[in-house]
């Protein structure tokens, strides 16, 4: 096991990799803790959970919403949960938002911590002090930023993750090494999702590698006034397909890198060799590159993005692959390139990568 620990300015985050469920005793008290799950993880771990308080809710982003919060909240009051009381998530992002946000406003705040279950959760979601929920289809609109005590990686989890939320979660690997790491992006490049997969050591070592970049990244603009901005890479996009089509976190955010990897060769002088070969690497990590969406439809929920200020948006580009960059796009550009994007989708002779 390998303790690191991250501060931020009003805390530190411990994060204990490589460890054992069995540790969480170790950190808080049973009797004042109570795990927010879901309906799957506490079936699978119904064992390892004995002798834990649960909360369960149904899975999936559909229910990542100010009504789930709602049950959860009135689940604490029955459990007569105060302000002693640790709430801890195990699970996915879809968890670690509803958990963290619950914490944040329960009693005006009590302390919490994750266990990351999901590649995607470990190596993103969980990370960052981000929570919230969704209004319908607008991703992430109401929420808080506060840090969770610790995180706790038992990558025995990972054994009965299904090999979709494998492939779902290597789209935020994607992005950290196209925003952030040349040399990443390579050894993706020579390797496999079954590789990955088929070797403890080295998911471990991806894992704690693409938490290093979040932390630090975080650590350095808490509020996102900055350089933060470049985890949104795909995002602007993704986020507005993701709810309207049903897709995956993951696909949608593949999706809109390949687009964001189009707009960069327009207005960045990104090389469009550079552009296939990230396009390449979501195809070979069976990620789906092109959507052919409604714009209408799209460019409605794309303008209640958070990123949006008055007239112009804040769109993460790349100069080179391992270097993003944040431009400011003023509205009319910025659709006028969408459009463009899907018109090249449309033509797209991608096959069963898309959507």
């Amino acid at each position: 096991m390998g303790k690191k620990q991250y501060k931020f300015s009003s805390k530190a985050v411990d994060c204990y990799f490589d460890a054992d469920f069995s540790l969480l005793e170790k950190l808080v008290s049973q009797e004042n803790a109570i795990i927010i799950t879901d309906d799957n993880i506490a079936s699978i771990y119904k064992e390892t959970f004995k002798g834990w308080k649960v909360i369960a809710i149904k899975p999936g982003e559909k229910n990542k919403q100010q009504s789930t919060v709602d049950h959860v909240i009135s689940e604490l009051i029955k459990l007569q949960a105060d302000r002693e009381t640790f709430i801890i998530g195990i699970g996915g992002g879809v968890i670690t938002d509803i958990a963290g946000y619950t914490a944040s406003v329960y009693m005006r705040g009590i302390k919490f911590a994750f266990l990351p279950t999901t590649i995607l959760a470990m190596v993103d979601a969980a990370i960052g002090g981000k929570n919230g929920v969704d209004v319908g289809v607008y991703k992430n609109l109401i929420g808080t930023i506060r840090h969770p005590e610790f995180l706790l990686y038992d990558y025995s989890f990972l054994k009965t993750l299904p090999k979709e939320e494998w492939i779902n979660g290597f789209a935020e690997i994607i992005k950290h090494a196209c925003i952030k790491d040349a040399a990443m992006f390579e050894l993706l490049a020579n390797n496999s999702i079954e590789e990955f997969q088929n070797s403890p050591a080295k998911v471990a070592e991806l894992i704690k590698r693409n938490a290093d970049i979040k932390y630090n990244v975080v650590s350095g603009d808490e509020f996102e006034t900055g350089e933060r901005k470049l985890l949104n890479f795909g995002h602007t996009l993704g986020h507005a397909i993701e709810n309207i089509y049903k897709l995956p976190h993951g696909s949608a955010i593949s999706i809109g890198m390949a687009a964001a990897c189009k707009i960069s060769e327009t207005i960045n002088d990104f090389s469009a060799t550079d552009g296939k070969r990230v396009i390449d690497l979501l195809k070979k990590y069976k990620l789906p590159v092109y959507l052919k969406f409604d714009k209408e439809k799209v460019w409605k929920v794309l303008l209640m993005d958070k990123k949006k200020a008055g007239d112009t948006m804040n769109f993460v580009l790349l100069n080179k692959i391992g270097e993003g960059i944040v431009k400011q796009i003023r509205l009319h550009q910025l659709k006028e390139l969408f459009n463009q994007v899907r018109k090249k989708f449309a033509k797209s002779p991608l096959g069963d990568l898309g959507v």
